[in-house]
This record gives C-alpha cells, sequence and structure tokens, in this order.
C-alpha cells in the first residue's frame, strides 16, 4: 500500500471533481487532482470580466470567422461570447463523431480549471422520488438503485457548503432545500404566477433555485446582479471549483494539482481486480507518465468519463474498463428543450426592472405525477424562463451619449413573458457512445463517436407542453407570438447525462448503488455517467450530492481495509 503516490486521484476538476477532492481531503486523504485544461486562478485569471465592450477588438460580439473555423459548435452555447471564448474548448482540437443516422449532437465543453462550474447556468434543484422511481414504475432503463431518503442529507450538505438562493414551497415534486434568501420575481412575473396558480391549481410559478449567492458566505460576496456569471466572478458570488470547493481541498495541504494533463486510461491490475493508477498525457508536450493510487474517481463529465473507460481496454476489459455488462456507453441522455411560448403582456410598459438578475422562473413538472394524466407520454416536464421589457438590448448598440441619450434608453416598451420546456429524456440503449474506429486526436486515441436522437416520447411531451405553456399564458392576458415544439439538438440542454449508469445488477449496469464499478472495487465515477434517469430538472446539484454520497463510502471502505 505504501507504494502508491496518492490516496486518491480524481480526474476533472469541475464540478464534481472539485467536490470529490475537498471531500477526500478533509477525510485525510492525499489527493491528486488532474485537470486536462489550463489552469485559472480565482480573482487573476478572468482577464474579461469586467473589460467594457469598447476595449474589445470586436466590440463583445466576437470574430464571426474564427468563430466558425475553430468554434462551430461551442459558439452556440448560450454563454459564449467575446468575454467568454477563452473558457470553452476549440472545437478543431478536440473532435468528436457523430453516428451514421444520428441527429447532430452539441458536445459543448470548457477545458480548464473549474471545468464548466465557471460557465454553468446555475440552476440548483433536488431530484423527488417521482424522478427516482421513475425506471421501476414504467419500464423505461433500469431501476434506480436509490431513492430521495439516500440522498436527502447529502444534498442539504451540499446546498449548506455551495449556497442556493430559493424560496420554499412544499412541492412535492421539486423538495425544499436549505436556502438563501430568494430573489424576487418582477412585476409582470408575479402578475402571471397569479393568473396561472389561480387558473390551473395543479402548477406553480416561483423564483429560480441558484447557486448565486443572496447573503456573504465564508469570504465569498453577495451576487452583484451583473448577469454575467460566465466571464468568471471575482466576488466568488457564485458556486465554481475556483470559489468554493478548491480552497477547502487546499486548506487541507493533501491537495497535489496537475493542469494541462489529459488522462488517456485507467490502468487496471487483473490479478487483484483493482484500478492501480492512470496514464496521463502532458497536453503540451505529448509526454506521457503514470500516477498510482489506492483509489480513482472520475469526474471529467458525463460523455468524457464514459469516454475514458472505453479508452481504458485490457485483455480482462477488451470492450471498456468495468464493462462487463456491455452497458458502457449506451443509454445516453439529454432534456428535450423547445421555447414552448413567447407572449407579450399588456398593461405594464409604464413599469421597469432595474439590474440583471441572474437567475429566472420555474414552473415544476405537473404532467404525470401521481397518475397518469397525459397518456400519449410518459414522464413529464418543466418550464424555465421570465418575464422581461423589449428593446434594451437593442438599446445599448444606439448611437449617443450623456443624460438624453440615458433618458430615451429608458423609454417603457413592451413586456414580454418567455417559458423555455425541458422535457425528460427516457434512456435509450440505441442513444450511445462509442470509440470511432477510423478517427484520432492529435494524441494517438480515438475519438468519441455519438449516437443520439429525440425520441417520439420527448416530441410527444413537447407538443403537450407547448400547448399547456399558450393556455397559461392566455390566462395571464399574453398574446402568444412564438411557439415551438420541434426539440433543439441533443446537447443544446448541456444537461447530458448517462453511459455509466448506476443500477442494482451488475449484468444491466457498470456502477452500483454508491457510484462504484461493480467490476472495479476501487473505482468510482460521480459525475453525470452515473444517472439512470435524466428526471427534468437541471441535474447538477444532485451530482454534487451523489458525490459526496460517494466519497464518504469510499473513504469508510479504506478504513475498513475493504478495498
Amino acid at each position: 500500500m505504501s507504494n502508491y503516490e496518492f490516496d486518491a486521484i480524481v480526474v476533472g476538476s469541475g464540478i464534481t471533481g472539485g467536490w470529490a477532492a475537498k471531500e477526500l481531503t478533509e477525510a485525510g486523504l492525499k489527493v491528486l487532482l488532474i485537470e486536462r485544461g489550463r489552469q485559472i486562478t480565482h480573482g487573476q485569471d478572468y482577464a474579461t470580466e469586467t473589460t467594457p465592450p469598447w476595449e474589445l477588438p470586436f466590440h463583445g460580439a466576437g470574430d464571426a470567422a474564427l468563430y466558425d473555423e475553430k468554434y462551430p459548435v461551442q459558439r452556440r452555447n448560450r454563454a459564449f461570447d467575446e468575454w467568454t471564448q477563452g473558457h470553452f474548448i476549440n472545437d478543431i482540437d478536440n473532435p468528436y463523431s457523430t453516428a451514421a443516422g444520428s441527429e447532430a449532437f452539441l458536445w459543448l465543453r470548457s477545458y480548464q480549471l473549474g471545468g464548466r462550474s465557471l460557465t454553468w447556468g446555475r440552476q440548483t434543484y433536488r431530484w423527488s422520488d417521482y424522478d427516482f422511481e421513475a425506471n421501476k414504475r414504467d419500464g423505461h432503463g433500469t431501476d434506480w438503485p436509490i431513492r430521495y431518503a439516500d440522498l436527502a442529507p447529502w444534498y442539504d450538505h451540499v446546498e449548506e457548503f455551495i449556497g442556493v438562493s430559493g424560496s420554499v414551497e412544499c412541492i412535492a415534486a421539486l423538495p425544499d432545500g436549505r436556502f438563501q434568501p430568494p430573489m424576487a420575481l418582477n412585476i409582470v412575473e408575479q402578475h402571471v404566477k397569479s393568473a396561472i396558480e389561480g387558473n390551473f391549481p395543479d402548477r406553480r410559478l416561483i423564483i429560480g433555485r441558484t447557486a448565486n449567492l443572496t447573503q456573504e458566505k465564508e469570504g465569498r460576496a453577495t451576487c452583484q446582479n451583473r448577469n454575467i456569471c460566465a466571464r468568471g466572478c471575482s466576488y466568488g458570488a457564485y458556486f465554481s471549483t475556483q470559489s468554493s470547493t478548491l480552497p477547502a481541498a487546499q486548506a487541507t495541504g493533501r491537495l497535489t494539482l496537475v493542469t494541462d494533463t489529459i488522462v488517456e486510461a485507467v490502468e487496471h491490475d487483473p490479478a487483484t481486480g483493482k484500478a492501480t493508477g492512470v496514464l496521463v498525457v502532458d497536453a503540451n508536450t505529448g509526454a506521457r507518465r503514470r500516477h498510482t493510487a489506492r483509489l480513482i474517481f472520475l469526474n471529467a463529465g458525463a460523455f468524457n468519463s464514459t469516454h475514458l473507460l472505453l479508452r481504458s481496454r485490457s485483455a480482462a476489459f477488451p470492450n471498456g474498463l468495468a464493462n462487463s455488462s456491455g452497458v458502457l456507453g449506451t443509454h445516453i441522455m439529454d432534456h428535450a428543450n423547445a421555447v414552448s411560448a413567447v407572449a407579450i403582456i399588456p398593461g405594464f410598459d409604464q413599469h421597469t426592472t432595474y439590474g440583471n438578475r441572474p437567475t429566472g422562473i420555474v414552473i415544476p413538472r405537473f404532467r404525470n405525477l401521481d397518475r397518469n394524466d397525459a397518456p400519449r407520454f410518459t414522464r413529464g416536464y418543466s418550464y424555465q424562463g421570465g418575464a422581461f421589457q423589449g428593446g434594451w438590448t437593442g438599446g445599448k448598440r444606439m448611437p449617443g451619449v450623456g443624460a438624453d441619450f440615458k433618458a430615451r434608453l429608458r423609454t417603457p416598451q413592451a413586456w414580454r413573458m418567455v417559458l423555455v420546456t425541458y422535457a425528460e429524456s427516457l434512456p435509450l440503449a440505441s442513444n450511445r457512445l462509442t470509440l470511432d474506429p477510423n478517427r484520432k486526436d492529435k494524441h494517438g486515441m480515438p475519438v468519441l463517436q455519438i449516437a443520439f436522437q429525440h425520441g417520439e416520447n420527448e416530441r410527444t411531451a413537447l407538443a403537450d407542453a407547448a400547448a399547456e405553456a399558450k393556455a397559461m399564458l392566455t390566462a395571464a392576458g399574453g398574446q402568444v407570438v412564438i411557439s415551438i415544439t420541434e426539440p433543439g439538438l441533443g446537447g443544446s440542454s448541456i444537461h447530458e447525462m448517462g453511459g455509466a449508469r448506476m443500477g442494482w445488477d451488475p449484468k444491466t449496469s457498470v456502477l452500483d448503488r454508491f457510484s462504484r464499478a461493480h467490476d472495479v472495487p476501487n473505482l468510482f465515477v460521480t459525475d453525470g455517467a452515473q444517472m439512470s434517469s435524466s428526471a427534468c430538472q437541471n441535474p447538477s446539484l444532485t451530482y454534487m450530492a451523489l458525490t459526496a454520497r460517494a466519497c464518504h463510502h469510499a473513504v469508510s471502505l479504506l478504513k475498513q481495509g475493504s478495498i
């Protein structure tokens, strides 16, 4: 045991990797945290955080020719612009392929210290037993080996540490958490809320639960209401690895951090059945070396962790490490999304809201809960969105200066209410990840091939969501001007999940109820790859809670001498 360099290796420094590093170091373990991207130091390397547009070469719009050439996928991320482009990968240097007959998939990625914790949407929701019991209830996918009660204390643990603002609502499908004070609905959202809840008793409109602080917390300041979070936040006002979990791990003195280092494979000893370490490649020089540890945690992101397992082939596991079941890479998911309704809401033109609140509204799932009230599809959907006053975005580019110019920009405009649907994605075996047999990246590794299509169930759910959104906004006196039922491309929700799913049976799943590989007793996968279904809520909080729970279990096994 003393021959190992580290007690644990954590692959990936994003939302779950930071949590794994924190939990394992605080438990007394010597941990190596490996990040494939560059170093970004909190408070120092957010170079464009407050840069005004006139100081940027393209005044904030960015170099369209460069984006077409090197960022054709990443530019479709809603957070991508001239300020944030450094927080996204170059598509040319990081290729992937689409399987024959598959729809295109937008794999939106951020390879740097902190990963997508710097660019995420910060929407932070618990899952309920409606979600954890769904696979067993309707037969799609494999039964989750956990229920809400297993995760509830870990949701508490995570929320109390990262800081989540939200309102207590007592909604069965969306459990309440440990919240800081909520942000406020604007006047139009309050009006729409009253109309919806007055006409549809089974529905609620609430403020989005977001990992933006409304109270100071352990050296982190409150949110400044700028809504430019993806540029990086020196205030530490939203949860990121750099603002929260990484400082906690570093404070233990037991963390070693390396960046610009790609993990090529997890190494496995067939004699013991355990993972022994990782083979890594220097992203800049191509030099290879290995690191060893008693525990391996994969937190590189759902598709990257699955890709790594598929690459980690050996005589014992010719189809990928921990893949005796044959299901590694299968049942990937991403929420089906569509702009279900945009409506003009009259009567509020003289009311103006100032500031840029970094969250919107949510209408939690109300379909197919205690009874099947939408028999044409199973599972459900939720809405996110909000009300905004038109004209302000265009106004920023109007010529002018001084008080008169500012007064013209304050001319009241019409209010619009937007409802965007996120529908649950069913876990289908045909939606899967494989190694492309014909393409390799610049380091000689096979690139990932993605096969994905939204199914008929998702399309039917979106059609129902559009009809209900129009009905709700019409009840609020709105004039619906846009309604879309076709889903966005896979990946556009940026909620990719699955590939190494959790389950009871080693013959039909990769991981057990503690996110540990059935086949490899010291290997844990605690990012989105472990998910057995997608629910219709944003998944990041659930990833974090599962990671903390898995770390606690792994440490207890080490102390018992079980691994």
